[in-house]
């Protein structure tokens, strides 16, 4: 019996793709949002391709707010930019 490959929806090219392949974006419980490379971070978690364009995507069409419940400043947007294409 084959194992079951866990399935997730990337918020900019709405997508469903393996979850290995995608990059969690998660607000941990204290209200900080950050790329969670590794997927294993506390905390509400949403989900990219690992590719600048979908972050973008998502970021115009106000999809991580959504996901989130929450208003995001401007500054975390750059922040998450920067270390997706830092690859941290």
């Amino acid at each position: 019996m084959q194992k079951k490959i866990p399935m997730r929806q990337c918020l900019g090219c709405r997508e469903m793709k393996p979850k290995v392949e995608l990059i969690r974006v998660v607000r941990s419980p204290e209200g900080d949002i950050s790329l969670d490379f590794r997927g294993k971070a506390s905390g509400r978690g949403a989900y990219v391709c690992p590719d600048a364009q979908c972050l973008k995507k998502a970021v115009r069409a106000r999809a991580l707010e959504r996901a989130f419940s929450c208003q995001i400043p401007q500054e975390i947007y750059d922040k998450l930019n920067e270390q997706m294409e830092a690859g941290v």
